[in-house]
């Protein structure tokens, strides 16, 4: 049995709580080898967070110094789990505010978004500011910035065969790390990267 790349199903367009790999011929180059988590895709658009584009020089700590969450001399009393929270560049859109994917055991009225059974989405600094005294969710991700797509535009790129797409789940957004998401991503479609060409996806 070979295994079947999953194809861009006109029936339900709408790719929700779905991870989307770049294919090798992304012409756009900020998106080259990205995996994107979607969290909202409509007639409207899409919006999606980008999971393997770590931040350089930038950490959970000194966020929450730079915000002014936590005063700088309590950064060493911060719990070790969120000391060592990665934080992401989740794509070109607002850089500068941040997006928080989690576990479903925190929940913020109006401000958090349950995108499926395992992950929410909530984008406010309480949410930060729960994380730094210990009371934020099991398991979170943060990503400064999103990708966004105007009214159409992903369902032309997957129809270019810009992106593959699976379901997402949250052993793989939250407990693996951000350079081998890639490969962990391309594997649950049932694809080897080392066989990916630019030839995939054309018959």
């Amino acid at each position: 049995m070979g295994s079947q790349i999953p194809l861009y199903d006109i029936e339900s367009p709408y790719l929700d709580g779905q991870i989307l790999v770049a294919m090798p011929g992304m012409m756009d180059e900020r998106f080259a080898r990205s995996v994107i988590y979607i969290c909202a895709h409509s007639a409207e658009g899409a919006m999606g967070i980008v999971l393997n584009r770590p931040a350089a020089h930038l950490n959970m700590p000194d966020l929450l110094v730079q915000l002014e969450i936590l005063p700088e001399p309590e950064r060493i009393r911060l719990p070790q789990k969120v000391g060592s929270m990665q934080v992401l560049i989740g794509g070109p859109v607002e850089t500068s505010r941040g997006f928080v994917l989690h576990s479903p055991d925190f929940h913020l009225a109006q401000s958090t978004l349950p995108i499926d059974d395992s992950i929410c989405l909530t984008a406010t600094i309480d949410i930060l500011r729960a994380i730094a005294r210990g009371d934020g969710p099991e398991n979170a991700v943060l990503a400064l910035g999103y990708a966004g797509w105007g009214a159409g535009q992903l369902e032309l790129e997957l129809q270019a065969n810009g992106w593959l797409n699976c379901p997402a789940d949250a052993e793989l957004i939250f407990n693996t790390a951000a350079d081998l998401r890639y490969e962990m991503a391309l594997r649950r479609i049932g694809i080897e990267p080392a066989m990916l060409s630019m030839e995939t996806g054309h018959a």
